[in-house]
């Protein structure tokens, strides 16, 4: 059974559980219960409320830092408003000029969902961290803002699914929003007349009993046991500042993090060596040896090694037999192995594969192919790529040279008695502004470099030039393309490959440095936590300030818009209804924008 299975077993019980409990009571019992149809409990707790009244003591500072996040709200409303319309309209472009683009894992539903394994560009063990700390973050400074404007917190606790999943602090919705509860919300529908004034009466024995406490101090209207009767309602100011802090927080959080990313813990991560082994021989030298798929060729005998260059060109010089003491790195471990090279002159002996032709190129119109290996270009032995490289140093262009080419199986041409093919080529000037000679052939495949000598596969991902590139990106940020580069990172990266933090395969490429040298790979635990530490809050932040109920967003836009209509109406019925609408309309609208991107691409295949 895979493991997958065995966690949706597990999943799958304890959802049933929780259904069954809460069908009995038990969970309401214990104050706890389900968030919404989902298997998330929320359990509630009152202790603990006294600290967030010692957290919102300096009251000038966080209500500065609140309205500072109204108006970041505005700004990310209006951002994030222009990135949906702009992808609908390309989206809708793309369907009136018959080009939709196929449905892919950009636009699959399970990914505009941040939960970690569940989104398969969030993995799961720093995605589950970043929203433990994202929805923390966020609760608390709703919490700590209702205090300072004395909107009553009823309870705090954390969301549970499994495991714990974030926190939550739970205002008093009828103080923060004004709502009143109906009699028949706390009557059955059954009810008789001498039954709801016997309610009634009740009601107002308990709060005569509340005003008379609070007139002898006996009652802090500000604590947990207030009930909502018993303090004023926020004014549309207040809210806007209690549903501000949780994005204001949010986007703190995200810089910090960021900032700590982008400066010391990248400065800390240096590349280890371009040289990673990505396929071995059977029976080869190198699997003799011991050498592993994923390892990275750090030193050959005495000579260090940056990149797979650097290793065929020490190959170069051996002889047939010679022993070479190879250093690779595993899980950041480096160990040494002794590889002996062939006795025969004739297997050390590899050639240069051609990966592919340049269009347009004298290798072109020569008639070199793809498939074909080179063997030598004039009386130079081509034992490796490295001697083709230092041939080409040398040459210059107009000079004519002749290559010799082992063919690929369906080569048509002429052979010579030894079954190779030879071709008159002349060079031409290098495109890339270079003094030496260009021949066009693409020597490799898919970047992978071939080692027939010791029979292994070399790859060079350019671990430095992605490392300085990533450490760029915050000199992008006066720029809107810096921000659509952070913004897509995780999903897109700079070409399509996606950066989830230095783990598997990429961390195999770096080692820490300078402070972080006695951590080891823990640098790259943290770097990882912060990265995504970072962006889900950046993220989930901008996402709230959309202008859609019931998103933070949605309900400070719609109190402004009434403050705005208000000016010109001096009518609070009309103003509520119009902004009402004007809200409604702009969620709908958004919704409805999502749904086009997801399925859009879907329906323009069945067009």
């Amino acid at each position: 059974m895979s493991g997958t299975s065995i966690i949706l077993g597990i999943f799958l019980i304890y959802w049933f559980l929780i259904s069954a409990l809460d069908r009995k009571g038990i969970l309401e019992k214990y104050n706890i219960s389900t968030f919404g149809p989902l298997p998330i409990l929320m359990i509630r707790t009152t202790k603990g409320l006294k600290l967030l009244d010692v957290l919102a003591r300096p009251k000038r500072y966080w209500r500065v830092f609140a309205n500072i996040g109204i108006l970041m709200m505005f700004v990310g409303m209006i951002a994030m408003f222009l990135v949906i319309a702009v992808s609908d309209l390309a989206l809708y472009t793309s369907f009136l000029n018959d080009s939709v683009p196929e449905p892919g894992k950009y636009n699959a539903p399970r990914n505009i969902l941040l939960i970690p394994g569940v989104n398969e560009f969030i993995p799961f063990t720093w995605g589950v961290i970043a929203l433990i700390v994202t929805l923390i973050v966020h609760e608390f400074s709703h919490a700590i803002l209702c205090r300072v404007e004395n909107i009553r917190v009823k309870s705090m606790g954390i969301l549970l699914a499994l495991v714990p999943i974030g926190g939550f602090a739970e205002p008093d919705d009828e103080q923060l929003f004004g709502k009143k509860e109906e009699v028949k919300k706390e009557l059955p529908l059954t009810a008789t007349i001498e039954e709801i004034e016997e309610w009634e009466q009740r009601q107002k024995e308990e709060k005569e009993k509340q005003l008379k406490e609070m007139k002898n101090g006996k009652t802090d209207v500000s604590g947990p046991e207030a009930k909502p009767e018993s303090a004023v309602i926020a004014t549309r100011t207040q809210r806007a500042r209690i549903l501000a802090a949780g994005v204001m927080a949010n986007f703190c959080v995200a810089f910090i993090a960021l900032l700590l990313f982008f400066g010391p813990v990248l400065g800390a991560i240096a590349p280890l060596s371009d040289a990673m082994i990505v396929g071995i021989n059977e029976s080869s030298p190198a699997q003799l040896a011991g050498l592993q798929e994923d390892m990275i060729i750090t030193q050959v005998n005495d000579t260090p090694v940056s990149t797979g260059m650097d290793f065929l060109s020490y190959l170069e010089n051996v002889e047939p037999g010679d022993t070479l003491h190879v250093h690779a790195s595993k899980d950041g471990v480096v160990s040494v192995y002794d590889l002996k090279a062939p006795s025969s002159s004739e297997e050390c002996f590899s050639g240069v594969p051609i990966g592919g032709v340049v269009e347009g190129s004298p290798a072109e119109a020569a008639g070199i192919e793809p498939g074909m290996t080179m063997l030598r270009i004039n009386d130079t032995r081509m034992r490796s790529i490295a001697s083709f490289i230092d041939f080409m140093e040398g040459t210059e262009a107009n000079q004519t040279i002749e290559v010799e080419m082992l063919p690929s199986a369906n080569y048509t041409g002429e052979l010579t008695e030894n079954g190779t093919a030879v071709f008159e080529v002349e060079l031409i000037s290098n495109p890339s502004g270079g003094e030496n000679g260009f021949l066009g052939v693409i020597y490799g495949s898919n970047g992978v470099l071939e080692c027939q000598m010791l029979g292994v596969s070399i790859w060079m991902p350019q671990s430095e030039s992605y490392l300085e590139a990533l450490k760029q990106i915050p000199s992008f940020l006066n720029q809107p393309v810096g921000w659509i580069i952070l913004f897509g990172l995780p999903i897109y990266g700079f070409a399509g490959e996606g950066f989830r933090g230095f783990s598997g395969t990429i961390a195999q490429f770096y080692q820490p440095v300078g402070w972080a040298e006695p951590l080891g790979v823990g640098i790259f635990w943290i770097a990882n936590s912060l990265l995504w530490i970072g962006w889900l809050n950046f993220y989930v932040g901008l996402f709230n300030c959309l202008p859609a109920v019931p998103l933070d967003g949605g309900h400070v836009f719609r109190d402004y818009t009434y403050s705005l209509i208000y000016r010109f109406t001096r009518n609070e019925a009309v103003s509520e209804r119009v902004s009402n609408s004007i809200t409604a309309s702009f969620s709908m609208l958004i919704l409805l924008s999502f749904l086009f991107m997801i399925f859009g691409p879907f329906i323009g295949q069945w067009m």
